[in-house]
């Protein structure tokens, strides 16, 4: 079994076996990050089946999200699972070594791993780190969402969402507003609201934490409608003369007659 410091790489022999393990590794949202892990056992030579396990969660009875067998010491460590086809082994298990790349990193890759050795044979010959390494996932900033929109009593709310982690602090800039505002978060996400816009202009939210920034912006102009009595008598003025034109001259056809 396995124990480890924050800042080392530190096992704990039993029986001549030891897991190595980082406590924390970290990657950036998109990319791929490589966990480690190391073993030792009390064999000078051997060659029998060997299967390297990582799961996820909790020891022992985690989600298995990746599994390699490799028969004999001649034959390389064979892919039998692989979640999404995302995880590959770097490392090679008759070196002692099941370190595993994680690909295309997303938010729900923050999880616990925990790797592990089998050797067929002796049932004891299996071997799991029981602290594991606890993947964390950052990310700049980025801005998701951006909109105006009207409520029912005619008034407008510009709304801004953005994501990363840590999570942002958002601030809006722009014309003058009301102090009227409202933030909400989840997780790696947050949301943050301005009511009551009442000046015409461009809104700026600026997204900010350790890893980065960015803004996004959007324009507001509150059409005015124009005078309904004028708008109508735009539409029925030129009506009217036509009309008046059309008369004379079927009177003048008529006198004519």
């Amino acid at each position: 079994l396995q124990f480890h410091d924050p800042f080392l790489l530190v096992g704990v022999q039993c029986n001549g076996w030891s897991v190595h393990v980082p406590s924390d590794v970290t990657g950036e949202l998109g990319k791929m990050v490589i966990l480690p892990c190391t073993f030792t056992h009390p064999y000078k030579t051997f060659d029998r089946a060997l299967a390297a396990i990582w799961r996820i969660k909790e020891p022992y009875n985690g989600t298995v999200i990746f599994k390699c067998v490799s028969q004999s010491s001649s034959e390389l460590c064979k892919t039998a699972i692989s979640h999404k086809n995302k995880y590959k082994l770097l490392g090679n298990p008759r070196h002692k070594d099941l370190s595993l790349r994680v690909d295309n990193l997303t938010w729900s890759d923050s999880e616990r791993y925990f790797c592990r050795v089998e050797l067929a044979g002796d049932i004891q010959d299996k071997y799991e780190s029981r602290n594991g390494i606890k993947l964390h996932v950052i990310a700049a900033p980025r801005i998701i969402n951006i909109t105006v929109s009207s409520s029912g009593d005619h008034t407008f709310q510009a709304r801004c969402t953005a994501e990363g982690e840590p999570a942002p602090a958002l601030t809006w800039s722009g014309p003058p507003y009301s102090n009227l505002s409202s933030s909400s978060s989840s997780s790696h996400r947050v949301t943050k609201e301005l009511r009551s816009l009442t000046h015409d202009g461009k809104y700026t939210c600026t997204a900010v934490n350790s890893h980065g920034r960015a803004e996004g912006a959007v324009y507001f102009y509150k059409f005015r409608a124009s005078d309904s009595s004028s708008f109508m008598i735009l539409i029925f003025v030129p009506l009217g003369i036509k009309v008046v034109i059309l008369l004379v001259i079927l009177s003048f056809t008529a006198l004519s007659r």
